[in-house]
């Protein structure tokens, strides 16, 4: 058995198998998934896995060079984008883009992680990097 990281199989194989550039999208319960993207449903109940505890587990798994997320996010849920930023610090770079637009951008992700979270807006697309 897995002794830290993390545990969900579909998720750390997916971690484990991500190239330079393959985009990881972390959405809310109410993110739609475009047909043909493999989709890891984390959402248990309302809240849990929070976004924020789903981007934290992710982070320390994934090497990741940039980020994007809703330019709705800083409107409708501006503490919660106050806690990403908080999160991520200066990791990596963070780019904002109209809500319409991300969804295009998961049409070619390597999977859609949804979480439990209900505050509207709460998605972000990683675009893994490269450690050399």
């Amino acid at each position: 058995m897995k002794k830290i990281g993390i545990l969900h199989h579909q998720l750390s194989e997916a971690i484990a198998k991500s190239a330079h550039h393959d985009t990881f999208v972390i959405g809310d319960a109410g993110l739609p998934v475009p047909e043909g993207v493999k989709l890891i449903d984390l959402a248990l109940i309302e809240g849990h896995p929070s976004f924020i505890t789903t981007l934290e587990a992710v982070l320390r798994e994934l090497h990741v060079e940039e980020a994007i997320i809703d330019t709705e996010m800083a409107e409708v849920s501006p503490n919660k984008q106050e806690e990403l930023f908080a999160t991520i610090g200066e990791q990596f770079p963070v780019k904002a883009i109209p809500h319409a637009e991300l969804q295009e951008l998961a049409k070619d992700a390597k999977v859609v992680i949804r979480t439990g979270e209900f505050t509207p807006y709460c998605n972000i697309v990683l675009v893994a990097g490269v450690l050399f």
